[in-house]
């Protein structure tokens, strides 16, 4: 079969997990690919995400590999078995796969734990907001890409229209609903939007004020994505020029003390929804 020109980031995902389980055994690519028949460029591919895999073979390959979390096996066996194509692949060929990355990213996620520090978080920021932040970041985008872009970001909160939509938790601090991107109004909009969204029931928002004085210098913003195990967490991190995705274990449990420390700084609920209430009337 043609290997896929740009697999996405879920696909990636499961030939990395697939990779992990074969380099725990301490299997070479050659030995795995001679299990099934290929060489080390047939493992390669599928660690990739470039090949596709089916269950049959993840299960064969993780008894092989002598992998001994069922439950692991099973949720890639799922991954493997997902055919579907959501509705961020309309934007194929439109958007760079980053942003089809996150959509999928957050589709599939258990649960959602958001931290921000200079704006309100893409999923949740109304289209006038949007439209500012992206026009600041990106010179010269043309109005097509900048539409498209716009339209994307606000169709991500389809998540939240699910039948079980993901627990979400919300950390943004002070300066997130202070700095103002375009006019009064659009602040203000949004802000008004934010205080919304604090009230749905899947949603729970914390604001960290400018007075707390033990803020974590390496505090960065992050989308942290819960899977069906924690083994199966990500983490997606903003950045000038595109996100990052983050999977390694040892980064994974930093980035969870991180938003657990951070969340501890924060206010309570209550509190955070008469501070927003407050930075409304203020705008």
């Amino acid at each position: 079969m043609p290997p896929r020109i740009s697999p996405t980031a879920r696909q990636v995902r499961l030939g990395a997990e697939l990779r992990k389980l074969r380099e725990a055994c301490g299997m070479s690519t050659r030995e795995a690919g001679g299990f099934l028949g290929g060489g080390s460029a047939q493992i390669s591919h599928i660690e990739a995400g470039r090949w596709g895999v089916s269950t049959e073979r993840v299960r064969s390959l993780a008894a092989h590999y002598k992998a001994s979390n069922e439950s692991l096996v099973d949720e890639l066996c799922k991954m493997a078995e997902e055919r579907g194509r959501g509705w961020w692949a309309a934007y194929r060929g439109i958007l760079t796969p980053g942003f089809l990355d996150v959509s999928e990213l957050e589709h599939h996620a258990q649960g959602l734990r958001l931290f921000q520090i200079t704006h309100v978080p893409g999923i949740f920021q109304t289209e006038d907001y949007a439209r500012v932040v992206f026009s600041g970041s990106v010179a010269g985008l043309l109005l097509s890409d900048l539409d498209a872009r716009v339209e994307h970001r606000i169709r991500r909160r389809a998540v939240y229209d699910k039948e079980s939509p993901p627990p979400t938790t919300v950390v943004v601090h002070e300066a997130a609903l202070r700095m103002r991107y375009g006019s009064r109004k659009v602040q203000r909009v949004q802000l008004e939007f934010l205080a919304e969204v604090a009230e749905w029931s899947a949603v729970t928002l914390r604001i960290i004020p400018f007075d707390r004085d033990d803020m974590l210098g390496r505090a960065q913003s992050m989308l942290y994505a819960e899977g069906p195990l924690p083994e199966l967490d990500t983490v997606q991190l903003d950045g000038s020029f595109g996100g990052q995705f983050v999977d390694a274990k040892a980064l994974l449990a930093m980035y969870r003390k991180m938003f657990d420390t951070l969340a501890s700084m924060a206010l309570s609920v209550g509190d955070s929804h008469r501070f927003l209430d407050q930075v409304v009337r203020e705008t």
